[in-house]
């Protein structure tokens, strides 16, 4: 098995915004953080019913086919008055462009007030070793979906999600979207268990 002491932990992602979101979160820990997009495509078809299973799916090919500890997350936004939609397809929603699903979901949301806007983002981290072991993290936070979209910061939908009814995390600092992030929980779970890892 390859010692996670003597290699960056892969991030199994094509998603670049994910990979500077979680080198920033994962610093506080000393956890290095390395890239495997292989390429810039898919890695493994998201063929999963839940955010763990497709987080799992990355997670384990990457470590099967690097030999190396990998990270990978699943994550989306579940807006209630679409049924819990995007959940799980959050990035592919209409298209893999986010700025085409953010639209699609505002204007299923035109003539829902304000009082029913409500949803949650989720995310969940799954860490797995070249030998079969995984770990889990999750974390969600609430909110509700704007009306238009905010700020030039963040990505994904971001500029759409807001937790104080105002303004969106695509305009906070990012010092402080980390600190209530859905993917800065789901670290803050994660990071003991690597360095109890490390610790072996």
């Amino acid at each position: 098995m390859a010692d996670i002491h003597d290699y960056p932990i892969i991030l199994a992602s094509h998603n670049p915004g994910k990979l500077e979101e979680f080198r920033r979160l994962f610093a506080q820990g000393n956890i290095p953080l390395v890239l495997d997009d292989y390429g810039g495509q898919e890695i493994i078809e998201e063929t999963g019913d839940s955010y763990r299973a497709n987080a799992e799916l990355k997670a384990r090919t990457v470590a099967e086919r690097s030999g190396h500890w990998a990270l990978a997350d699943d994550s989306g936004v579940e807006v209630d008055a679409l049924g819990g939609l995007p959940g799980i397809h959050s990035a592919r929603f209409v298209s893999q462009d986010s700025w085409e699903n953010n639209r699609e979901i505002l204007l299923r949301l035109l003539e829902v007030p304000w009082d029913h806007r409500t949803a949650r983002m989720r995310a969940v981290l799954c860490l797995a070793s070249p030998d079969g072991l995984v770990f889990f993290s999750e974390g969600v936070v609430e909110g509700r979906i704007l009306t238009w979209p905010r700020g030039q910061g963040g990505f994904g939908v971001d500029p759409i999600f807001s937790i104080d009814g105002e303004t969106s995390f695509a305009e906070w600092p990012q010092e402080y979207k980390d600190r209530v992030s859905h993917r800065g929980m789901a670290v803050q779970g994660i990071i003991p268990v690597i360095q109890q890892v490390m610790a072996l």
